[in-house]
C-alpha cells in the first residue's frame, strides 16, 4: 500500500473519531448535563474538560489538522481536479470548523470556567456563569460538529471514488 493511501486513510480515520465525538458530545453529553442544576453543570463540565485533554484526544483532535493537508499535498498530482478540490475543501472544513473555532472559542470558554472557583459560588454566581457558557458553548460545538462530519463525507467521496 502506497504511503499517500496510508495517510488518506489515517485521515479519514482521525477526522470519523472526531466527528463522532462531536455529535456524541452535542446530542448526548451536553442535553444529559443540560438537566443539572446550574452548579452540578459546571462542575460536571470541568470535570470533562479536565479528563478529556489526554494524550488519545490530542493525537485524534491534531491528527485530522496534519493528516488532511498532508494528503492533499500529497494527491495533488494523482487525483482528478473534483476529488482534489473535495479533499481541499475537507482540510478547510476541518481547519476552519474544527480548529479555528476551538481555539478562538470553545476553548476561551472552557478557560473562564476552569478559571472560576466553583466551591465559592452562590447559585446566582452558578446562574450567570452558566448563562455566559452553555449557549455560547453548545453552538460551537455544533459548528464542530456539522464541519466535522462535512470533512468526514468529503473524505469517504474522496476514498471510494478514487479506488473505481
Amino acid at each position: 500500500m502506497r504511503t499517500q493511501t496510508i495517510i488518506l486513510i489515517l485521515a479519514t480515520l482521525s477526522t470519523g473519531i472526531m466527528a463522532g465525538l462531536f455529535f456524541t458530545w452535542s446530542n448526548t453529553v451536553t442535553t444529559g448535563i443540560g438537566r443539572l442544576n446550574d452548579l452540578e453543570y459546571l462542575r460536571a463540565f470541568q470535570s470533562m474538560n479536565r479528563t478529556i485533554l489526554n494524550p488519545a484526544f490530542f493525537l485524534a483532535f491534531f491528527g485530522p489538522a496534519l493528516l488532511l493537508p498532508l494528503s492533499s499535498y500529497m494527491h495533488f498530482k494523482s487525483l482528478p481536479n473534483y476529488l482534489l478540490w473535495m479533499l481541499l475543501a475537507a482540510s478547510l472544513l476541518y481547519l476552519i470548523g474544527v480548529i479555528v473555532v476551538t481555539i478562538a472559542g470553545n476553548i476561551p470558554l472552557n478557560n473562564v470556567l476552569e478559571g472560576s472557583a466553583l466551591d465559592g459560588f452562590s447559585l446566582e454566581d452558578a446562574r450567570l456563569l452558566r448563562d455566559k457558557f452553555e449557549d455560547r458553548w453548545n453552538s460551537l460545538n455544533w459548528i464542530r460538529t456539522y464541519c466535522s462530519l462535512g470533512a468526514f463525507l468529503l473524505l469517504i467521496v474522496v476514498c471510494t471514488i478514487r479506488n473505481n
